[in-house]
């Protein structure tokens, strides 16, 4: 899900780009080309996938994210660099003002990211080395869990800098409806990361394959 008009205060448009922003994702891609080939065509396969959305109101579209995904497969950084991508891409093409870019990328991006390496940790340090569980906690739950959050936190951004008071009951029914959006994102993510595990595992950068492979 994103904005897709400005129904939130300036002040809050500009403390969300500066938060986003901030985190430099561009630092990790400058060494390896194979990786630079393949985050790219993972960008423009996200790129692509988010023109199917839903409009569910005027200022609010909703589609599925990746974040997570990209997450798992090149890790934070590189994935807020995607999104951020999209996130251009949209106001570029008028389909999103570019005010929102901030934002867009703070739901979108950072949000989910920061649940899906939460996740990701606890899984890697806490739980066995099971490829099974590996699986089914980052790549299913931890996809809806990210989901979950990005609309929670949309939400939220309307209950503390909403211009519009119907915009701000808009967000309080949609709250409702983010159980069913999370079932998607969680299948899509968890399928995908399935595929990546079994053909090529080496990569997904959050997983490691000796440890839960060759070690078995």
């Amino acid at each position: 899900m994103s904005f897709s008009e400005a129904v939130l205060a300036p002040w809050l448009l500009g403390l969300c780009a500066f938060l986003a922003l901030a985190q430099r994702p561009w630092r990790a891609l400058l060494d390896d080309t194979a990786l630079q080939h393949r985050w790219l065509a993972a960008t423009v396969a996200v790129l692509l996938m988010w023109q199917l959305r839903a409009q569910a109101v005027d200022w609010l579209s909703l589609h599925l994210m990746f974040t997570a995904l990209l997450t798992l497969v090149f890790k934070a950084p590189l994935a807020l660099l995607s999104i951020l991508i999209v996130n251009l891409v949209a106001v570029l093409t008028g389909r999103v003002a570019w005010p929102l870019l901030g934002v867009n990328l703070l739901v979108t991006g950072v949000v989910p990211a920061l649940v899906m390496v939460l996740i990701w940790r606890l899984v890697d340090r806490r739980l066995p080395d099971n490829l099974m569980v590996f699986l089914f906690v980052c790549g299913f739950f931890g996809a809806a869990l990210s989901t979950l959050a990005a609309g929670l936190s949309a939400v939220g951004l309307m209950l503390l800098g909403a211009s519009d008071a119907h915009a701000l009951y808009q967000a309080l029914e949609y709250a409702r409806f983010l159980p069913l959006l999370m079932p998607s994102e969680a299948f899509i993510t968890g399928m995908l990361m399935a595929i990546l595990l079994v053909y090529h595992p080496s990569w997904v950068a959050t997983f490691n394959d000796h440890r839960y492979i060759d070690t078995k």
